[in-house]
């Protein structure tokens, strides 16, 4: 059995969005419907970073400083002073932003999805530098877990009801793995060797699958709500988890958490914005 430890023990309604910021040492992390933005440090511990104003999905640092962030109504900038400017506003009835990420190019992917989980009311961003937007899959339902292969030439994506990770790559979009229940796939990293670690909400774990798409390794946490993943720490070697104590038994003191796996493997680098 592989151990976990909690490096965050507070109750996040909805954690979610972990990335390593190599710049300040931290992992950036997010509560989405509490609308905050956190820091944590292994040295430093756990730092509140701003208030939002609305749920936000995803903060990601940029190259100059600050972050980019996918919330309720579109993509917005904030400045290393605190400043904010929407770089992309999209506003959708009903929606919020959800994940996203950085691509090797610098182009940030961003998902949205109904509060409701309506089918086919979400969508899947691609926001350049400049602003620009493109739909690349307007018809989702909860717009989920990105990441790119170490070549960068596959992208790995989940639209949480389908059960699947899929791939995008010159070829189009198809399946790459079906998850077993319990449970659905949530945020998702790819490490240096190519294989891709699944959270898996409701299911209580983090699943590794190798390149070629088959399951080899089952990491098990003691909530059920497990929401993401992503490396960090100075050489990315330690997975970081992040949980939701939203509707959690009364039996899971640790729902909401921010867990960590200790130098479970080689993660790779998370580009910064460069907008």
């Amino acid at each position: 059995m592989t151990e976990w430890d909690i490096a965050v023990p507070g109750r996040a309604l909805l954690g979610e969005g972990p990335v390593w910021d190599p710049t300040t040492g931290t992992l950036l992390w997010v509560d989405i419907l509490s609308s905050e933005i956190h820091a944590y440090g292994p040295a430093t511990g756990d730092t509140l970073l701003r208030r939002t104003g609305q749920h936000v999905g995803a903060a990601r640092p940029r190259a100059g400083g600050g972050l980019v962030v996918n919330l309720r109504d579109g993509v917005g900038l904030y400045d290393a002073d605190g400043a904010f400017g929407w770089l992309a506003e999209f506003p959708e009835e009903g929606c919020r932003g959800n994940d996203a990420a950085v691509a090797p190019d610098g182009a940030l992917w961003a998902g949205t999805m109904r509060y409701d989980e309506a089918p086919g009311g979400g969508r899947l961003r691609r926001i350049h530098p400049d602003g620009t937007v493109e739909t690349v899959l307007p018809d989702v339902t909860v717009s989920n877990g990105l990441g790119w292969s170490p070549d960068g030439r596959l992208m790995y994506y989940v639209d949480s009801p389908t059960r699947r990770v899929d791939v995008l790559d010159e070829g189009g979009r198809r399946p790459f793995a079906h998850l077993p229940g319990p449970g659905i796939p949530d945020g998702l990293a790819v490490d240096a060797d190519g294989c891709v670690w699944v959270a898996v909400w409701e299911g209580g774990r983090v699943l590794r699958y190798t390149p070629t798409g088959a399951l080899d390794r089952v990491l098990d946490l003691p909530v059920a709500r497990t929401t993401a993943c992503a490396f960090g720490g100075p050489d990315l070697r330690d997975l970081y988890v992040t949980t939701a104590a939203l509707d959690a038994p009364a039996d899971e003191p640790h729902a909401g958490a921010l867990f960590v796996f200790p130098g479970i493997g080689a993660g790779l680098p998370s580009p910064p914005f460069p907008g």
